[in-house]
């Protein structure tokens, strides 16, 4: 079943324990990041404490509730223009909400989630697997039907071999 609107966003408003990503790409081209982006690249810094938006607002009161939402992020270096853009423009702010963000950096060592593909897990009961072109454009969203262990293994694997997002950048000129 591929998931889309309404029935997408009620999947961050329905589960009561844990909303976790696994992201293995260098980059996301979202059309409602295009000016954003834009702007970062042009030199546009934000301060992330300041940043109050629906996301933002929703990862404090789901962190409020004992909701938890977190992913990993699976990079090598040199990061892409992109990672440096997310990382700045949105990491920082979701950690501040209450996001628990981690870094999974595979430069010159074997990727322990090679051809893992993105995806959301909630409660460890739903996956929603994330299907993307090479380029990183969003082709769909579909929830995967049968057998979650694999998926459970690889967000084992994925928070063990990370750092938190605030270790990973500290000395980062973002």
């Amino acid at each position: 079943m591929l998931l889309a609107g309404e029935e997408w966003a009620l999947r961050f408003e329905r589960f009561t324990r844990e909303a976790w990503r696994l992201e293995t790409l260098p980059q996301y081209l979202m059309p409602q990041e295009e000016e954003e982006f834009a702007a970062f690249r042009a030199g546009t810094r934000i301060d992330p404490g300041s940043v109050a938006n629906e996301y933002t607002e929703r990862l404090r009161r789901q962190a409020g509730e004992g909701r938890t939402q977190g992913r990993v992020h699976v990079v090598s270096r040199p990061l892409s223009e992109y990672l440096r853009f997310e990382f700045h423009h949105y990491y920082k702010a979701h950690a501040l909400a209450g996001e628990q963000i981690r870094i999974l950096d595979v430069t010159g060592r074997p990727n322990p989630l090679e051809g893992a593909q993105d995806f959301w897990m909630f409660d460890r009961s739903e996956v929603v697997l994330m299907n993307y072109h090479s380029d990183g454009r969003q082709i769909s969203r579909e929830v995967h039907e049968g057998d979650l262990s694999q998926f459970i293994e690889y967000q084992r694997i994925a928070v063990s071999d990370s750092v938190p997002f605030e270790e990973y950048v500290k000395g980062l000129d973002l």
